[in-house]
């Protein structure tokens, strides 16, 4: 429990910082954004347009809130999974690392992109186990021990 009430503000901080950090000055996430949304309008039709701008503040807010929710506890199984999908659009927009040419740039982008990932599995680890289902679980497990 302890180890839990430890690590979820731990795993939260950097959504908290990019959810500021965005909303102080979305212009560096906007190319990006704009590059994911093109891309994805062009591969799946009849989803609605949005400004690149729009989408940058939204997905700030949502990291600020769900990142601040995990790191207090509250609701901490939603937040994680919120905060894991908020993951996946940057992360396949802004470190495709494949694209690029220069041998350095292609190492620094993998490495971001398997960081992201290493963090969308631990945020997934957090959605799976909070205090109370822990505690609940391994209380099941001792009582079915006791009638073996």
């Amino acid at each position: 429990m302890i180890l839990l009430r430890m690590a979820r503000p731990m795993l939260a901080g950097i959504f908290v910082f990019s959810g500021v950090d965005a909303l102080r000055d979305a212009k560096p996430k906007v190319d990006m954004a704009r590059s994911f949304l093109d891309t994805l309008h062009s591969r799946v039709g009849g989803l609605p347009e949005i400004s690149p701008e729009t989408a940058v503040r939204v997905d700030a807010v949502v990291k600020l809130g769900a990142g601040t929710t995990l790191a207090l506890g509250r609701l901490p199984r939603l937040s994680a999974l919120v905060l894991a999908a908020s993951l996946v659009p940057g992360t396949f927009a802004g470190h495709r690392y494949w694209i690029h040419r220069n041998p350095a740039e292609r190492v620094e982008q993998q490495i971001h992109l398997l960081k992201n990932l290493a963090v969308m599995g631990g945020l997934v680890v957090a959605a799976s186990c909070t205090g109370k289902h822990a505690a609940r679980r391994s209380l099941k497990k001792g009582r079915a021990g006791d009638r073996t």
